[in-house]
């Protein structure tokens, strides 16, 4: 147990300083931003306890927070994934899936990772980009920065899970 919260220690610091120091400067196209850190909420296995997994996301959105003087905005749509991210997770698992099975797309399966990590990920940039802009009237640039900031962070969710793999 100790050696798994080192190990989720250490990504989480790995993750939240590649965000704050590399990928918070890029914006493709003054649209899209890639937002990996929540790749840390969405790898949590079946068996870890759902307090602990908000604990981790509120954790994460606040030093992105700070990082990238977004003020509650990642807070918030962190914790939100990490509150759906078990039931999403026991939604897409076989009824005899084992307890302590890992959210990977090794041990899912490439498909049921990828629905799984793709609505999480989509539901986070809404709640984002939601709260962010917080109106309506330029609703082209928040559907397009909602769209584009899903798709290139889903591509380096995958390419991060084909290199662990």
């Amino acid at each position: 147990m100790a050696i798994d919260t080192l190990r989720r220690a250490g990504l989480f610091l790995v993750l939240c300083l590649t965000q704050a120091l590399v990928l918070n400067r890029i914006h493709l196209f003054n649209y899209a931003t890639p937002l990996l850190y929540v790749y840390f909420v969405i790898i949590f296995p079946r068996s870890y306890p759902r307090w602990a997994i908000l604990l981790w996301s509120f954790a994460m959105g606040l030093l992105v927070d700070m990082f990238a003087n977004t003020p509650g905005v990642a807070t918030s749509a962190l914790t939100l994934i990490g509150l759906l991210q078990p039931y999403l997770l026991e939604l897409l698992l076989p009824h005899d899936a084992a307890e302590k099975i890992k959210a990977s797309a090794h041990e899912l399966g490439l498909w049921r990772f990828v629905t799984m990590a793709s609505v999480l990920v989509v539901i986070y940039c809404l709640a984002f980009f939601t709260l962010e802009t917080f109106n309506f009237f330029n609703w082209q640039y928040w559907l397009i920065s909602i769209g584009s900031t899903s798709l290139l962070t889903m591509v380096l969710i995958m390419t991060i899970e084909t290199i662990r793999k």
